[in-house]
């Protein structure tokens, strides 16, 4: 698929991704939204987000983001659904079941493709490389460049996670090759912290256990540990991953309290464990070393009902 051979004469082009969204939703998204603007500069183009974090916001034309979902677009000529199927885009799925063209570009493999026109490549490492597939490269220029790195970079975590192929790796050259600072962008999205955030990120390794002879860790954070130290959802990233780094762990889970005995559980896998398969029991998703969903009970109650799946894959592997 190519991007240019769908558009037609649509005048007016809606974009959205999942619902509270990632790097790699955020950096598709506005790659797409920064090649569409430079390119067919005629066409409106609005793209549709939940608040993003703050830390993504150097992306250019991020402030554009409408969170409100607000539009006086009556029906979109074309909507393109990224990194996630219709069913995900929250307030968005109701432009894009109105929308005359729809177009579904994503690398989950749970998603077999909502949209008139799909590209769902599972194998590759994340929705912004594919947006690399899909456009024009001859059109590239470093903004656009610069949310794709950002996108494929939070996905394969700085190129170290299994779904890095040597395409990527090719990608993530050529788009570097644009002239912004990477290595900035790296320290920006990874490694830089507020003091809040790693406070709490201190309390959720302190209070974590160790279970299974020690090849599975949780931790949990609930409402009033998050009221504590003011800290929001998004200040809670790469936790799940820090408690992955622990020495003989297979599987991580990592949750935090979102209502009355509801919680928002991520889960890790050094390969041992399929998670995603774990995930989708409980209506959520993923990947096979990365995925999360939604779970309700007490922290040991979501514990107990994860591990007896953990457990399950890897006794079958011994």
């Amino acid at each position: 698929m190519k991007i240019d051979d769908v558009i037609g004469d649509a005048r007016t082009i809606g974009i959205s991704g999942h619902v509270r969204p990632d790097g790699d939703c955020i950096g598709s998204c506005m790659g797409m939204y920064l090649y569409l603007r430079k390119t067919y500069p005629q066409i409106r183009v609005d793209v549709f987000l939940q608040e993003i974090p703050e830390i993504y916001k150097f992306i250019k034309d991020s402030d554009q983001i409408r969170s409100d979902y607000s539009t006086d677009v009556d029906r979109y000529d074309l909507f393109i659904a990224l990194d996630a199927g219709k069913e995900r885009l929250g307030e968005a799925e109701r432009f894009f079941d109105a929308a005359v063209k729809t177009v579904n570009i994503d690398h989950h493999v749970s998603n077999s493709g909502t949209g008139d026109e799909n590209y769902i490549v599972p194998q590759a490492s994340s929705a912004s490389e594919l947006v690399t597939d899909v456009i024009d490269m001859g059109r590239m220029d470093e903004d656009i460049a610069e949310a794709l790195y950002m996108g494929i970079i939070c996905d394969t975590g700085v190129f170290k996670y299994s779904n890095t192929s040597p395409k990527t790796m090719k990608v993530g050259a050529e788009l570097i090759s644009y002239g912004f600072d990477f290595g900035r962008l790296i320290d920006s999205v990874f490694y830089e912290k507020t003091y809040n955030q790693n406070q709490i990120l201190g309390r959720a390794l302190l209070e974590s256990t160790l279970f299974m002879n020690g090849r599975c860790i949780a931790s949990a954070v609930t409402r009033q540990t998050m009221e504590f130290y003011q800290a929001k959802s998004s200040d809670l990233e790469g936790i799940v991953s820090q408690l992955m780094l622990t020495s003989g762990v297979d599987c991580a889970i990592f949750m935090y309290e979102t209502g009355t005995q509801e919680f928002k559980v991520s889960l890790r896998s050094g390969g041992s464990v399929n998670v995603a398969e774990i995930a989708q029991l409980f209506g959520g998703g993923g990947h096979a070393r990365a995925a999360g969903c939604t779970m309700n009970g007490t922290v040991y109650d979501v514990i107990n009902n994860l591990s007896r799946y953990i457990e399950q894959q890897l006794e079958s592997k011994e």
